[in-house]
């Protein structure tokens, strides 16, 4: 069944996954541009899967082979300021938007092609892929969507910064970072694809203008591909107590490391349903609360 998505307003409680069908695109789309840290230009063409399939990036290489890389949680790789995955050598990185966007608009089984190893950064944020997935459409499969349902709370520190997930209905996440010149910005609510596109998709990510200018320089200099992609409008650069150009939403730092966790959830492999609570969150204390949540079986079924 194709389904189109409609915008009628922000919902204010839970939308569950349990008891839904899985679902994938109602046809394939293709999206192109410049990526954040390679600076290369990348074309993604993202196509209907069948059940069961969940996401899977094909990465094409220059010798012609393509290699699967599955959308899960083993086969993360480490990488600055993004989210990776490599398997048989075959890097895919920057992926967290996608996913996010994919997994907040009840996109269950894709197939994601890629001719680079990075996909576009576009304008920093998930607003291009959440357009290109809704222009499409979805279509519901004859399959039940498996969940992640928390049992008990699980929580990941690192100093002051500190995740965790417990038992809760929906997805719902509160987020907090404290930044110079900002304070203290805050945002808490139920993900739900009219949430997720009215009030997370819209921001973009963000850094200080001398340090991105400089990781930039240092990218060039060194020949690694650090930031070379990062400008105004490929992300929200900061300036002392200000975003150039000014905020697309209100406190949109703190909702663009909400938009990194959910992609990074995604990796879960399924859908998790749980109350989240991220205090000065970034990726790779993400990544090590999906590793926690995943090792501590008992923790969750998936129903």
């Amino acid at each position: 069944m194709h389904q189109a998505f409609e915008i009628a307003g922000l919902k204010s409680g839970p939308v569950l996954s349990i008891g839904r069908h899985q679902a994938t695109l109602a046809a394939a789309f293709e999206r192109a541009g410049h990526s954040l840290h390679s600076g290369r230009y990348a074309t993604v063409r993202v196509c209907p899967a069948p059940v069961g399939h969940r996401i899977v990036f094909r990465r094409r290489l220059k010798c012609g082979r393509t290699i699967d890389v599955p959308a899960l949680w083993q086969y993360r790789e480490s990488q600055p300021l993004s989210a990776a995955i490599r398997r048989e050598g075959a890097l895919v990185r920057t992926i967290e938007h996608l996913l996010a966007s994919l997994h907040a608009l009840r996109i269950d089984n894709a197939l994601v092609e890629i001719d680079a190893d990075e996909l576009p950064i576009f304008d920093g944020s998930a607003i291009p892929w959440c357009e290109a997935i809704r222009a499409v459409g979805r279509s519901e499969q004859p399959a039940p969507c498996r969940v992640i349902r928390l049992r008990r709370t699980v929580t990941v520190e690192d100093g002051r910064r500190r995740i965790q997930i417990g038992p809760g209905a929906g997805l719902h996440v509160a987020g907090h970072v404290a930044l110079a010149h900002f304070g203290a910005i805050d945002w808490s609510g139920f993900i739900t694809p009219e949430s997720f596109v009215q009030d997370i998709a819209p921001s973009r990510s963000f850094g200080r203008y001398f340090r991105a200018m400089a990781g930039r320089a240092y990218g060039w200099v060194s020949g690694r591909d650090f930031l070379q992609g990062v400008s105004p409008h490929s992300a929200a650069l900061l300036w002392r107590g200000s975003v150039l150009g000014g905020m697309r939403v209100p406190g949109e730092p703190v909702r663009h490391r909400i938009l990194d966790l959910i992609g990074d959830l995604a990796l879960a492999g399924h859908p998790v349903e749980g109350h989240v609570a991220a205090f000065h969150t970034g990726h790779e204390l993400n990544h090590a609360l999906v590793g926690a949540l995943m090792r501590e079986r008992t923790a969750w079924e998936l129903v």
